[in-house]
């Protein structure tokens, strides 16, 4: 830690950037001086100069500088501003509205909501208030190790939340990794420990393998003639956690953390390094992605692949041109000049325009909820591209449905679906898009949402803004077809859960209504579903019931972290088991069990030699085992399907089944072989009631099912 005081390194840093960018103006001397004749705190002065160095990373034009600077000056009553350009005194203007800047966490979804709001609102603006903002956020992110851990973790989410989605969707991935650590080592600090003990170790061997690649690749491309930048890649923890997680990968059989980047020229250069690499070295299958021709939302462009070095480990590989990779590290923050009265930008438009279409979509319909749930799906990195029948590309969150296409393309398109085809097929309205798709909506003359699509379990739409289109439709019809809809939704609903609708009264207080209609007008016009009232009461029958009597619900499961196995052992139930000495398994590992004579079972790594030699002598006594997620109870429920006969019914049955990870411990099957119906009972393993509810419902829409409901006598 330097001696050097903030204010001395303030004014250090000033110089560097009047140096570096050879700009003296009278904005950043104006707040020189104002900042010289305060008497900010220490504290508050360590702010600024973290937030000066994490925005240095974006080349900030001289107002920006100068507004940053007078950032707490200007929060301070009576303080005079008239001395500044207009430039400056906007940014600050705006940054005045921003809850960000202020002592107060945000504790709550609201109040995030609102804060997001103003970001986007200032984004709209002048994009330059939310880098300054984001700069900010890391500045105290930077020094939140000395407040208390509540504040911390409140930061943390805050900043996980908002803030690396809102970098990540600008392409400012210079602030948006570091965000994204720091709120991971807050929020998971052990894990944060553990990763990083794993990328340190064996740091130097790695390193000079690494060294020795980037020497030979050197060679093979100067070799035709190319002249590239060939570098290593640095590795970020956070992004390390969550391919670990998406892949269900061990840390050790990641690509990416041994990853080179070569910088060229032209997009032509890009292909024949790409090549080249692919020429002398084999690439590994299923890891190439072309992101030039195939942006990410982001605009982020490169070439992506893993090849299999000479020694036998695997090297991921960037290649893209210099310009992408300015456009990569700073986004929006490379286009500077726009907000100078310069021409028109057009990649700059892209980047912001969802977050205009965002603010736009917030009418009358939407809610806090709302915003924050689109906000979360334009901002996700996985998102799929499908193609309109005329070839247009339309970019939706990964795991849309038609439906989330068609109120994309139109709201009256949406209102007005009827069907779906999917590359010249009919698909069902839950079909999930897959990239490439070829989507075509097919409407009627009039508009008639169903109160299914707004059911989440049932799957029909997977974002915020179409679903809230659906809610806003039927806010508007009257008060008796919302009360004649609403109670046959819960009718229908209650029968297949075999619950009492005598059982309403008893959940009203909870929804803050005093009538049962008022209840289901909320159902029929969209502001609650039959999930959440079937639910509320199968709690308040489980809590007069005995535990051995009911199915536990969602809100009754156990914490994740609380008492419970370190592994679950599949089909054997609970054995005593020891960690493999040998090997010394830690969580996360690809595992496997094995049966001793006398102590249990032994968890071993899959890749321990002891236990390949052990699986070879032994195989009868290897067992499947996993780390435990979470505590796993499972209780019988009885269900009972009636349908119209037809070939595969009970192949169809199960492949279902199987799809939802349900066990079946019975099942009984009678024929009306006169009237081709059949009835099929089941008792099947399920760990909550909405489980049971989702399965439930996805029964139902077999074909030829005609009822699926719950029997609770056992």
């Amino acid at each position: 830690m330097s001696d050097t005081s903030p204010s001395t390194a303030i004014a250090d840093w000033l110089d560097d950037y009047e140096s570096a960018s050879q700009s003296h103006t009278d904005a950043i001397e104006l707040a020189r001086s104002r900042l010289r004749e305060s008497t900010l705190d220490h504290d508050t002065l360590e702010l600024i100069l973290e937030a000066l160095r994490a925005l240095r990373q974006l080349s900030p034009d001289p107002d920006t500088v100068a507004a940053t600077l007078l950032i707490p000056l200007a929060q301070q009553e009576g303080s005079d501003l008239e001395a500044l350009s207009p430039s400056v005194r906007s940014l600050l203007g705006q940054l005045a509205t921003l809850t960000h800047f202020g002592r107060t966490y945000l504790p709550d979804d609201s109040r995030r909501a609102e804060g997001l709001r103003r970001l986007l609102l200032a984004l709209v603006a002048d994009m330059r208030v939310v880098l300054i903002a984001l700069a900010w956020q890391v500045a105290r992110l930077r020094l939140a190790r000395e407040g208390s851990e509540e504040q911390r973790r409140a930061l943390a989410r805050e900043t996980q939340i908002i803030h690396a989605p809102l970098a990540n969707r600008l392409g400012i991935w210079q602030l948006k990794w570091e965000l994204e650590d720091l709120a991971f080592r807050y929020l998971e600090p052990d894990t944060y420990r553990q990763i990083s003990r794993l990328v340190a170790e064996r740091r130097a061997d790695r390193e000079a393998f690494i060294t020795t690649f980037m020497d030979r690749l050197r060679e093979v491309v100067q070799a035709q003639g190319i002249k590239a930048d060939v570098s290593g890649r640095p590795k970020h923890i956070y992004s390390i956690w969550r391919k670990m997680q998406r892949k269900g990968l061990d840390f050790h059989e990641l690509f990416d953390v041994r990853a080179v980047r070569v910088l060229v020229d032209s997009v032509a250069e890009c292909y024949a390094v790409l090549g080249l690499v692919h020429t002398h070295w084999q690439p590994v299958p299923g890891e190439f992605d072309d992101y030039i021709t195939n942006p990410k939302a982001n605009l982020y462009q490169s070439l992506h692949t893993a090849v299999t070095s000479d020694s036998g480990r695997v090297v991921e590989v960037q290649i893209r041109t210099h310009d992408m990779h300015r456009h990569a590290e700073l986004g929006v923050a490379a286009h500077w000049r726009y907000k100078e009265g310069g021409p028109r930008d057009d990649a700059l438009e892209k980047r912001i325009g969802v977050m205009r279409r965002l603010l736009e979509g917030q009418g009358e319909e939407a809610d806090d909820d709302s915003l924050l749930e689109s906000f979360d799906n334009e901002t996700r990195e996985d998102r799929v591209y499908v193609l309109t029948p005329r070839g247009e590309v339309k970019d939706l969150v990964a795991g849309a449905t038609p439906l989330d296409f068609a109120y994309l393309v139109h709201t009256e398109v949406g209102h007005r679906c009827r069907g779906a085809r999917v590359n010249g097929r009919i698909v069902p309205l839950t079909t999930v898009l897959q990239n490439g798709d070829r989507v075509e909506i097919l409407t009627a003359k009039e508009a008639r949402p169903s109160r299914d699509w707004l059911s989440p379990r049932l799957g029909y739409i997977r974002s915020a803004r179409a679903r809230a289109k659906v809610r806003h439709w039927f806010k508007q019809a009257n008060y008796d077809d919302n009360l004649q809809d609403g109670r046959a939704a819960i009718e229908s609903e209650f029968r297949r859960l075999d619950l009492p609708m005598e059982e309403l009264e008893g959940v009203l207080e909870g929804f803050n209504f005093k009538r049962v209609d008022d209840l289901m007008v909320a159902v029929g016009s969209g502001d609650l579903t039959t999930g959440q009232v079937a639910g509320a009461v199968e709690r308040l029958r489980a809590a007069r019931s005995p535990a051995s009597a009911r199915l536990t619900v969602h809100e009754q499961r156990h914490d994740a972290h609380g008492d419970r196995d370190d592994i679950r052992i599949e089909g054997v139930g609970k054995l005593m088991h020891q960690m493999a000495r040998c090997c010394q398994p830690v969580p996360g590992d690809a595992i496997a069990g094995f049966i001793t004579q006398s102590r249990g079972v032994s968890i071993h790594r899959q890749d321990c030699r002891q236990f390949l030699d052990l699986l070879a002598q032994h195989p009868e006594r290897v067992l499947n085992v996993q780390w435990a997620d979470r505590a796993r109870s499972h209780y019988p429920a009885r269900v009972v399907l009636e349908a119209h006969d037809r070939r595969d019914l009970l192949r169809d049955l199960g492949t279902l089944l199987a799809h939802e990870n349900v066990n079946v411990s019975a099942m009984n099957t009678r024929n009306d072989e006169q009237n081709q119906q059949v009835r099929i009972e089941l008792t099947v393993q399920v760990e909550d009631f909405d489980q049971l509810a989702v399965l439930l419902g996805k029964m139902q829409s077999i074909p030829n099912v005609t009822s699926a409901r719950r029997l609770r006598n056992l």
